[in-house]
């Protein structure tokens, strides 16, 4: 039948993400996704029209994936549970991989001179995702009464926090020094009489 995927869609941005989490979007190349994806280049086009949009399709997949985490991570009954779960997940999220895949999202963001604009906006949206899944979750099981900031500011300070601990799993590749970074930053943001 014309027009009908003759590959696992799934299976197919899967092994795009990994590319641009290991190139980055701006050296990816068609070429590169033909052959980490199997798929013959042609193909590629024709299913969606070019790199931006393969990049587009396949972060949406990595996008739900990410904040599905975060949400299953903040789901804890204290502060200092919830935001220890979520570092967690972030982290982990960074540093699997060998050699470590990082993060998409601040990758992407460092290369925003050579993204398309509709990128640079869907990157924009969901860093104020993030933010939102965030603040929804420190507003359950009456967490905020156990953090310093109110949990929209504490939502905005996370999201930036994490995308500089990115840049520096970059620099240092260091998984433990990460972790007392993030040990740090919740013992700023947990106040001292809250429950463990």
């Amino acid at each position: 039948m014309v027009g009908t995927r003759q590959f696992d869609e799934n299976a197919v941005m899967q092994r795009a993400l990994d590319v641009f989490r290991h190139k980055g979007l701006a050296a990816t190349s068609m070429i590169d996704l033909a052959l980490a994806t199997g798929v013959h280049r042609g193909s590629l086009y024709n299913a969606y029209g070019g790199k931006d949009a393969i990049f587009l399709t396949a972060f949406e997949q990595y996008a739900r994936d990410y904040l599905q985490g975060i949400r299953i991570a903040l789901d804890q009954p204290d502060a200092r549970a919830a935001l220890t779960a979520f570092v967690d997940q972030v982290l982990t999220r960074m540093t699997t991989g060998s050699p470590a895949r990082g993060c998409l999202t601040t990758r992407t963001a460092a290369e925003s001179n050579e993204t398309t604009p509709l990128v640079r906006e869907r990157i924009r949206g969901w860093l104020k995702e993030l933010e939102d899944t965030i603040e929804a979750g420190l507003r359950q099981h009456g967490l905020a009464a156990q953090l310093v900031l109110p949990p929209r500011e504490t939502a905005r300070f996370l999201v930036t926090f994490t995308r500089g601990l990115a840049v520096m799993e970059r620099v240092h590749q260091d998984d433990a020094s990460l972790r007392e970074l993030s040990r740090s930053l919740i013992d700023v943001l947990v106040q001292r009489d809250a429950a463990p």
